[in-house]
């Protein structure tokens, strides 16, 4: 089953502000924060999922993979015995990791599984920072742009400051990923929680988000496909949401979770298209036009991916 993600640099683009500022209209309605009028500054993105797909990966390829890659660096380890050492200390550090929120490297759980092998080494060992590399190359190769992702980065970008935020456990792949789709030049800030230490939904994230893009959460626009880790994270600082359905999430599990983003659109190239009515459409419930069409996306794998 395909999971979401695993669990260099960042460029900053210069941004404008529009000629006509936007606002947000909230509506007064319901359990919405309030009738009040706000500029947006700022849209933060998530990565996997919401800006790119999956194609064509293999998990239990790129394992073998890993495998081999930790014997060629010197460890004399067996494949069997390996992979049922490597599997007790990440569902270990999984269990750490979604219910405390904080963000554990893969190097953690590989290390604590060579030493319960009997072998010595430590999270900073340069050999097992290289077979994460070669562990973690087909998965890089698999991100794809969903239709329209470039073109509405581009466009945003010209207009607000631009963040992303993933939840991953080996940050270059995502600093990687980003220059391999040519899409590192549209970001102000790139947070991925094993470089922050927490993970969605917690608060501390995208805190820190905020921080580094120098906007207050009403000012600020989060689009992403997870309704727990994207969604009802942000909302509850009181950052105004868009859900985008993807191969991991559909608006059937949106729903399922009763979980009511600011605006749902049914794809990127919706949203691509809304840009100018973006600002407006933000919170204004009567725009919410997919909330029934639950077959516009189909649920592939449940929640975030990792290794």
């Amino acid at each position: 089953m395909l999971r979401k993600g695993f669990e260099v640099g960042r460029s900053v683009h210069k941004f404008y502000y529009p000629k006509s500022i936007p606002e947000i209209r909230k509506s007064n309605s319901g359990s919405k924060r309030g009738l009040c009028v706000v500029t947006v500054r700022a849209v933060v993105f998530d990565f996997i999922g919401t800006l790119t797909n999956v194609k064509d990966y293999s998990m239990e390829d790129s394992r073998k993979k890993l495998c081999k890659a930790i014997k060629a660096e010197g460890f004399d380890v067996e494949e069997t015995s390996f992979s049922e050492a490597y599997s007790r200390a990440h569902e270990k550090y999984r269990v750490i990791r979604y219910q405390e929120l904080v963000e554990v490297t893969n190097a953690v759980w590989i290390s604590e599984a060579l030493n319960n092998l009997g072998l010595r080494t430590s999270p900073d060992d340069v050999r097992i920072k290289t077979a994460l590399n070669i562990f973690f190359e087909d998965y890089v190769k698999s991100f794809e742009l969903r239709p329209c992702a470039w073109e509405l980065l581009r466009k945003v970008s010209t207009d607000f400051k631009l963040g992303l935020t993933s939840n991953f456990t080996y940050a270059p792949v995502i600093y990687v990923a980003l220059r391999r789709l040519a899409i590192n030049k549209f970001f102000n800030a790139v947070l991925v929680s094993a470089d922050v230490g927490w993970r969605k939904p917690s608060k501390r994230i995208f805190e820190e988000a905020l921080r580094r893009l120098g906007v207050r959460p009403e000012e600020t626009v989060y689009v992403g496909d997870s309704p727990l880790e994207d969604i009802q994270g942000a909302e509850a600082l009181g950052i105004k949401t868009v859900f985008v359905p993807s191969q991991f999430y559909s608006l059937e599990f949106l729903h399922e979770n009763q979980i009511v983003p600011d605006l749902i659109v049914k794809d990127i190239c919706e949203l691509y298209h809304k840009v100018e009515q973006f600002s407006s459409n933000v919170g204004n419930t009567a725009n919410k036009t997919h909330q029934n069409s639950s077959q516009s996306a189909q649920r592939n794998g449940g929640a975030a991916a990792e290794i």
